[in-house]
């Protein structure tokens, strides 16, 4: 479609970033947002349920006016890519890629601006009558992460750690450190797994960071 707003293309700081790592400020967002825990790869798990949900929520909100619903402020756009905010169980910060059971996660899509909580409330209704989804889990999240650092992460998911090791030489080097104690280890998912070889892969991988 032409002329719809792109998130990837609007804010490229955000999307795009280079492989190696920069610090950046993020700013308050709108998503729709499904918190659980386990192994993402689990076949039929919660962690597909919840991604099912976004995407049926937020194609609910992007095809709106093709069914004729006149929301306020809308315009048309594209998808936003999926999102994840990771911890161990507990609350213990930081993944461990051996262990993925233990894992709660917050899985997340983008929301243009114009989506308030009454959009969000006729999304939910939209999805329960139409596709017979419990969208109870769902909820309208408005977040902003701050200080972070972030950097492109081509290759397996599994791979992540060498990423991760090399934004914590950065921090080191530049006088910041992690802060994943108060906020969460962020992953953006530019590439699908079915369709892209694990190599690959493109993962926008973002640390919440504090000055030494």
């Amino acid at each position: 479609m032409k002329n719809q707003f792109e998130f990837l293309k609007e804010y490229k700081e955000l999307y795009q970033p280079k492989t190696t790592p920069v610090i950046i400020d993020v700013p308050e967002m709108t998503f729709f947002a499904v918190d659980g825990k386990g192994n993402p790869n689990d076949a039929d798990g919660e962690y597909g349920r919840a991604v099912g949900l976004l995407y049926a929520l937020s194609y609910t909100i992007k095809m709106s006016d093709k069914g004729g619903a006149k929301l306020p402020g809308f315009f048309p756009f594209k998808v936003a890519p999926l999102e994840g905010f990771w911890q161990m169980a507990n609350g213990e910060p930081g993944v461990d890629y051996n262990n993925k059971d233990k894992f709660e996660w917050t899985s997340v899509i983008r929301q243009p601006e114009f989506v308030t909580d009454e959009v969000f409330a006729w999304a939910c209704e939209q999805v329960q009558k139409k596709k017979g989804l419990d969208t109870s889990r769902a909820r309208l999240w408005r977040f902003r992460e701050g200080l972070c650092a972030q950097m492109m992460h081509i290759g397996p998911y599994d791979a992540e750690p060498a990423s991760v090791a090399r934004m914590d030489a950065f921090l080191l080097e530049n006088g910041y450190r992690n802060d994943l104690d108060a906020r969460r280890h962020h992953e953006i998912y530019l590439g699908d797994p079915s369709k892209s070889a694990p190599e690959r892969l493109k993962t926008v991988l973002r640390h919440p960071v504090a000055k030494l």
